[in-house]
């Protein structure tokens, strides 16, 4: 069986999700805003990776690097051409130079400032820092102050700058640090730092974490029902109020009241007033639907939003993109199809993201409880080669504000033509758009854009002509909900559906590869033939392995076959034991794991399966499987997460909440406990979701609508 992420906003797949054991992986993180901690990234701000070689010159750094070969010999010269007699010093410099080539570079070069010649040299004597695994037990920047400043060098890289802080290397004749910087205080001054939990110094060795740190799975997840309706997106409203919008597979879009935690309350989401209805541009079918949703960052002030979705080029007037089979990816549209029927036009289909406005409703744009359903203009257009694996979410990034667009490999199965891993296409990939510098028409004709918008200077591939430049990470077959961490938006999670045998969460970084279709989760694919459009398969080292994933066999037994729907990290305060663990579920909804990094910030995570139960005093009363003490979800569709950080888990059987443990029995050292007396389950009567016939037809066609579509 075949899996793919689809128009149910489900991780849709022809292989269906399941049960799960997860594998621990070695992963690295990712980049975009400055982080409140260190991650593995690397001074380019990309993910270190594995080394093919013994590093000849930077000998103490193996593994996971941020050197090459290449870059290692460059270190080298460099070290010679600097003449250093002194053996001490010669070795501290030494150090210091290959400092690039640590996992953790980019935080010790603190690059998200700036560039440094050398990185932030640890400046504090006997201090522990909760990060290192062992204490400094000499500021090494005194070490390297008291050792070098009266041994000369050529183009010593602790050159001031104009201000007295450490500038860029000097380039004329040798010097000692005594000729540049009057005393160890001043030196240190621009040079040194300390190490603690917001940030990492360099103490002449690789960056250690510690791994004495004892981490203490969660008993189990307590959850309350609060509304009946079946949606597969929910984002908070961009105005930090207790509101959030939620999205159903054909097009409709609500605005809805969340209660607060204890109080008994229901989900206020009036199904017959929705905030706009989209459903007439939009197709809805077996594999299509509205997928994805996004509200401009500053839509309290501009009223712009955003939606994902497909549309047929054949039924709708201007649903007609570019093909994504092209001659730039190698692709030849008149090949992939032999029928000659309509159903079988080759990109009849498209993947569409289009932006509409809620300007004109009312005079405060953030209380306003109804949109235009126009179009205000197309962001994007796309004809899908095949008709499944073509993802959809798409979100913001918090701290640098572009659009972050998730795309799958296009379908086919075994993505037939490579797309993941070709460059030159843009499926298979996560794609990152700025939608506020917009380009004229003879811009995008120029660049071959998709649409309006205008791509980010800093993505990876921006300076290449010959690539996409869209791509901001690649080697995807299906993302199906990726998040970021609200505490640390570095840490950018993607689940991303697999076919056969593994599902997967990967954390994004720029320019990075995540295997599909040379791996499948951490294990290789097989069979790994190239179609005969001649796309070639890239390195297998240049490709970066899961940080969590589980095998089809180990989970769902009964059907086979499994499809990941990722979660959010859990920054509640609701249930304490859950807080920095990253949940995630699977469609088939009897599994769901709470993935703790361990050690802390090392990109490294361990999942545990959780036992999960509905409190005996939910708003609305929870079905239970029979012959099982869990509640009947039916489907896991997606998570969301509101203002509040609290985790919503959105499934085919109503909307459910995350809330403290002791609600359902769970033991928990750092909860408080607190006495609530909440009224007996019911139905959601006035006020409340309501529960119209039209949505529990939907409710009971979207899964098949679904599951049809994963097993293509």
């Amino acid at each position: 069986m075949n899996k793919n992420m689809n128009s149910h906003g489900l991780a849709t797949e022809a292989t269906m999700p399941g049960f799960a054991t997860i594998v621990l992986l070695l992963a690295h993180l990712l980049l975009i805003a400055p982080p409140s901690s260190s991650l593995p990234m690397c001074t380019n701000l990309r993910a270190p990776t594995i080394s093919r070689t013994q590093l000849g010159f930077c000998t103490p750094y193996n593994g996971s690097v941020c050197c090459d070969s290449a870059e290692d010999i460059l270190l080298q010269k460099r070290f010679q051409a600097m003449k250093i007699a002194d053996t001490g010093c010669a070795a501290l410099l030494k150090s210091i130079l290959c400092a690039r080539c640590d996992p953790f570079s980019a935080e010790l070069f603190k690059i998200q400032s700036g560039q440094r010649p050398v990185p932030v040299l640890c400046n504090t004597a006997n201090s522990t820092s909760s990060r290192s695994s062992e204490s400094v037990k000499v500021a090494f920047c005194s070490t390297v102050w008291s050792t070098c400043k009266d041994v000369t060098m050529i183009n010593s890289p602790f050159a001031p700058t104009l201000q007295g802080k450490a500038g860029s290397p000097i380039t004329s004749h040798s010097s000692k640090l005594t000729d540049l910087w009057q005393s160890k205080r001043d030196f240190c001054d621009a040079f040194g730092g300390t190490s603690d939990d917001a940030s990492l110094c360099f103490d002449g060795a690789p960056v250690s974490l510690k791994v004495n740190e004892t981490v203490v799975a969660p008993r189990g997840l307590c959850l309350e029902k609060i509304g009946d309706g079946s949606y597969i997106n929910m984002v908070p409203h961009p105005d930090g109020s207790n509101r959030a919008f939620f999205s159903n597979l054909p097009g409709k879009i609500w605005l809805a009241t969340i209660p607060e935690q204890d109080s008994g309350e229901v989900l206020k989401l009036d199904e017959s007033a929705p905030f706009v209805d989209l459903s007439d541009q939009i197709l809805l079918d077996a594999t299509f639907g509205m997928l994805g949703m996004a509200f401009h960052p500053n839509f309290s002030q501009n009223g712009r939003f955003f939606a994902s979705y497909n549309c047929d080029k054949l039924k709708t007037p201007g649903c007609a993109g570019r093909c994504a089979c092209n001659t730039d990816s190698n692709c030849d549209p008149a090949k992939l199809n032999t029928s000659a029927s309509p159903e079988a036009l080759p990109c009849r289909y498209q993947s569409v993201i289009a932006e509409f406005s809620a300007n004109g409703t009312t005079s405060n744009i953030s209380m306003a409880t109804n949109a235009n359903p126009a179009e205000v203009r197309r962001i994007f257009t796309m004809g899908l080669p095949f008709t499944n694996n073509h993802g959809g979410q798409i979100l913001f990034g918090p701290s640098d504000g572009y659009l972050y667009f998730m795309m799958g490999d296009a379908g086919g199965r075994a993505d037939p033509y490579n797309f993941a891993q070709n460059k030159k296409a843009i499926v298979g990939k996560i794609l990152r758009l700025d939608v506020d510098n917009l380009p004229s028409n003879e811009e995008i004709n120029q660049l071959q854009l998709w649409g309006n918008y205008s791509v980010p200077r800093d993505n990876p591939y921006h300076e290449d002509k010959e690539l996409a430049r869209e791509i901001w990470a690649m080697g995807f077959r299906n993302p199906w909900r990726c998040s970021f961490d609200a505490e640390r938006p570095s840490y950018f999670p993607c689940a991303d559906v697999g076919l056969d045998q593994y599902e997967e969460v990967d954390l994004v970084t720029k320019g990075g590869n995540y295997g599909w279709r040379v791996y499948e989760g951490p294990v290789l694919f097989s069979p790994q033939q190239t179609s005969s459009s001649g796309n070639r398969l890239v390195s297998s080292s240049d490709m970066i392995p899961p940080v969590l994933s589980y095998s089809h066999k180990d989970v769902n037994k009964k059907i086979g076959s499994a499809a990941i729907t990722g979660g959010f990290f859990y920054r509640s305060h609701a249930d304490p034991c859950m807080y920095g663990s990253y949940l995630y579920g699977d469609l088939y909804a009897s599994d769901i794991w709470a993935a703790a990094e361990t050690p802390k910030d090392s990109g490294s995570f361990v999942a545990n399966k959780l036992p999960f139960s509905c409190a005996n005093n939910s708003p609305l009363r929870c079905d239970s499987i029979p012959n099982s003490t869990l509640p009947a979800l039916d489907y896991i569709f997606s998570f969301g997460e509101d203002n509040k950080k609290d985790v919503f888990i959105l499934t085919q059987s109503g909307v459910y909440r995350v809330v403290r443990p002791s609600r359902c029995s769970y033991t928990c050292s750092k909860e408080t406990l607190v006495s609530v007396t909440n009224p007996s389950p019911a139905s959601p009567k006035n006020g409340a979701q309501l529960a119209r016939p039209q949505a529990q037809l939907l409710g009971f066609l979207l899964p098949f609508l679904f599951l049809n579509y994963m097993h293509r």
